[in-house]
């Protein structure tokens, strides 16, 4: 299985002036942690990184402390997410080898090989997936108004999931759907919208709840606790 992960974005929500993929968490840059986990997936054999020329350096010697044992290839990113993943798509499908492919946020970095493995396997049987997570909180639909944000509807909770990833599809439908995508000018925040906007099936796997996507600096708190939980040795 070949794996994307975007890792091209900012810190402004994390409070952080560089990429906060950089930042530590447990002495380790954050990519490191998502990197490692990729790695010891069986199902993975190629991960791509897309990340920007000045990241270069520092993502380099992320790779090399790392030392996985499969190939890594840095690949220019995009301005978004969207552009980062349409491009490592392109460069995938301009093989002309590669059937099928995960996306993987970097900053999902508490993923684990599991996880991986099992969107692997499920991905033989469909053309796209998502892992998620049955969502604990009641949502609320709402609309701002002249004297507030006023509630519109309460959707079932029974039938809605946070979404996680790795997402996987398979590479030409997700070329071509990205291809769509450009014409149109749909801008969407992960790339199973692309297959919903084309009417094209995805499918769950059961995400792992401590799968957190690490955005404001609570969350790293929480990454660290989990991180430490791990790494004590099992008595």
């Amino acid at each position: 299985m070949h794996l994307l992960i975007p890792a091209a974005g900012s810190g402004k929500r994390m409070g952080a002036t560089v990429n906060k993929l950089l930042l530590p968490l447990l002495g380790r840059p954050i990519l490191a942690w998502t990197l490692e986990a990729a790695a010891r997936a069986c199902s993975i054999e190629w991960i791509g990184i897309l990340c920007q020329p000045p990241d270069w350096p520092a993502i380099e010697a992320i790779v090399a402390a790392v030392a996985p044992a499969k190939p890594v290839q840095l690949l220019v990113g995009g301005a978004t997410r969207q552009e980062s993943v349409y491009r490592g798509v392109e460069y995938l499908y301009s093989l002309g080898t590669v059937e099928r492919v995960l996306i993987h946020d970097g900053a999902r970095c508490l993923a684990t090989p599991a996880l991986f493995d099992r969107c692997s396997a499920a991905l033989q049987q469909v053309d796209g997936l998502i892992a998620a997570i049955p969502v604990k909180d009641t949502i609320k639909v709402t609309e701002s108004g002249p004297k507030g944000i006023q509630i519109q509807a309460t959707p079932e909770r029974s039938r809605l999931w946070a979404a996680q990833t790795p997402q996987g599809f398979r590479l030409p439908l997700l070329w071509q759907a990205h291809r769509e995508a450009l014409a149109q000018g749909w801008q969407v925040t992960d790339d199973a919208a692309l297959f919903e906007k084309l009417g094209w099936p995805v499918y769950i796997v059961e995400g792992e709840e401590s799968n957190l996507k690490l955005t404001t600096p609570l969350d790293m708190l929480l990454a660290a606790q989990i991180l430490q939980q791990r790494l004590v040795p099992a008595s």
